[in-house]
C-alpha cells in the first residue's frame, strides 16, 4: 500500500536527458554486441559469444524500456515484470553455462577474457555513469539501471577471474565468479519481479 502512496513521487522516465542517455547507452550495447560476437568467432571462444549475447539482450530490454515510457502503470509494470523473469533465467544460465565450459569443454582462454573483458567494462562503466542519477525510479527505470549496474560488477569479476585461471590453470576461479554473479542476477530480478507486482497492484 505504501508503494502506491508514494507513486507520485517516482521517477517515471518522462525526461528527454533520460531517453537521450538510455539512446547512447542502446548504441553502446548494440557496438559491443558486434564487437564481442566477431572476437569470439575468431578467437573460438564461447565465453565472449555469451557475453556478447548478453549486450544484445540489454540493447533489446533497453529499447523496451524506452517504449513503454510515459505509457499506463500497468504497461510499464508488465515490461518491468518481464525483464525480471528473463534477469532470473539469465542468472540460471549463466551459472550453468560456465559449469559445461569448466566440466566439458576446457579451462576458458584467459587472455582473451581479460583484453575483451577490459573493453567491455569499459562500455559498462560509461553506461553506468549516464544511468547513475535514475536509478531509483520505477520498476521500469529502476530494472535499466540494475542490468548496467550488474554488467559492470560482471566484467570486473570475470578480468578477476582470468586472472585466477591464468595464475592457477584451472578453471575454478571461472566457477566460483560464476556463482557469485548467478546470485547477483537472481537478487535483482527479485527486486524487479517484486517492485513491478507493486506496481500493478497499484495499477489495478
Amino acid at each position: 500500500m505504501s508503494a502506491c502512496c508514494s507513486h507520485d513521487a517516482t521517477f517515471e522516465g518522462l525526461s528527454g536527458a533520460y531517453k537521450a542517455r538510455l539512446w547512447i547507452v542502446i548504441a553502446i550495447n548494440a557496438a559491443m554486441f558486434a564487437v564481442e560476437m566477431t572476437a569470439g568467432h575468431m578467437a573460438g571462444s564461447q565465453a565472449l559469444q555469451a557475453d556478447a549475447l548478453d549486450f544484445f539482450g540489454d540493447a533489446l530490454t533497453y529499447g523496451i524500456s524506452l517504449a513503454v515510457i510515459g505509457r499506463s502503470l500497468a504497461i510499464r509494470s508488465t515490461a518491468a515484470l518481464a525483464k525480471g523473469v528473463s534477469l532470473f533465467l539469465m542468472g540460471l544460465w549463466v551459472f550453468g553455462s560456465t559449469v559445461y565450459q569448466v566440466f566439458v569443454l576446457d579451462v576458458p582462454q584467459a587472455g582473451i577474457m581479460g583484453g575483451i573483458g577490459f573493453l567491455a567494462l569499459a562500455a559498462n562503466l560509461a553506461s553506468v555513469i549516464l544511468l547513475m542519477q535514475y536509478k531509483d525510479g520505477d520498476a521500469n527505470v529502476r530494472s535499466v539501471w540494475l542490468c548496467s549496474r550488474n554488467d559492470a560488477i560482471g566484467n570486473i569479476a570475470v578480468m578477476i577471474a582470468a586472472l585466477g585461471i591464468w595464475g592457477t590453470a584451472s578453471g575454478w576461479p571461472d566457477l566460483i565468479v560464476a556463482g557469485i554473479m548467478a546470485t547477483l542476477f537472481l537478487s535483482s530480478s527479485t527486486q524487479i519481479i517484486r517492485q513491478s507486482l507493486d506496481e500493478r497492484r497499484c495499477a489495478a
